[in-house]
């Protein structure tokens, strides 16, 4: 039985962002409980405290910033939490997958675009469906808790899973993904906390082709091209 957390960082023009991403981490059986021993010393290391609560929860954006939970923590000290994940999932040589939906393009191309969140998701769960056929396996799916995404992705879901196939013409069964999506709140889940990093430093970091002059952000930068050179990256449209 695989996992598959995925997170997402949304299209956001006024910030310059015109990619919506969505991804993580498949994990393994055997692969979890290193993962989780590795990421509860990130986060005792950083934190003080292995506790699983808001206000020890890694979160990309506050990391990167030093806003909430890490106002006032040196730039070091936070870059260095990007670059502990990225070794970690690197090492343990985890399979890691992503969706970039160039938002004006796609909403260009399609007469009647499906919206980047339920298009993304639904592309993510193809993608998984793959990697578990190629597996021979099965496995269950978990995402950060959206409260306004999940009446209509649980109900795009059991859609597909009843009429055998997602949207469009290649469009698969995902019989290899079981029951349902578990929404979950990431401070309750260092798997999901793992996850939003990965996206996040996608988000920042993807189309940025040369080192950053900036000390900070090249080792951000840095830490995901160590990410994503294992990862698999599917880009929409």
């Amino acid at each position: 039985m695989w996992l598959a957390y995925f997170d997402e960082n949304k299209y956001d023009p006024a910030a310059g962002r015109d990619c919506f991403w969505i991804g993580g981490l498949l994990l393994s059986e055997a692969s979890a409980a290193a993962l989780e021993k590795r990421l509860r010393a990130i986060q005792t290391d950083f934190f003080g405290t292995s506790l699983l609560a808001p206000s020890s929860e890694l979160h990309g954006k506050e990391l990167f910033h030093g806003k909430g939970n890490c106002k006032g923590r040196g730039l070091d000290e936070r870059m260095a939490v990007f670059e502990r994940v990225a070794d970690c999932v690197v090492e343990l040589k985890l399979a890691m997958q992503f969706v970039c939906i160039n938002v004006p393009r796609h909403r260009q191309k399609y007469k009647h675009p499906v919206d980047e969140y339920p298009l993304g998701l639904m592309l993510a769960l193809e993608r998984y469906d793959e990697f578990l056929g190629a597996q021979n396996a099965s496995g269950l799916v978990f995402c950060d808790h959206e409260a306004d995404e999940i009446s209509r992705a649980m109900a795009d879901f059991s859609t597909f899973k009843q009429t055998g196939s997602t949207r469009y013409w290649k469009g698969r069964s995902l019989e290899r993904i079981h029951d349902t999506i578990y929404f979950t709140p990431s401070h309750h889940s260092r798997f999901m906390q793992a996850a939003d990093l990965l996206v996040y430093l996608a988000a920042r970091f993807d189309l940025v082709k040369a080192e950053p002059e900036r000390w900070h952000e090249a080792r951000a930068w840095s830490a995901w091209q160590k990410i994503k050179a294992s990862a698999a990256i599917q880009h929409w449209p």
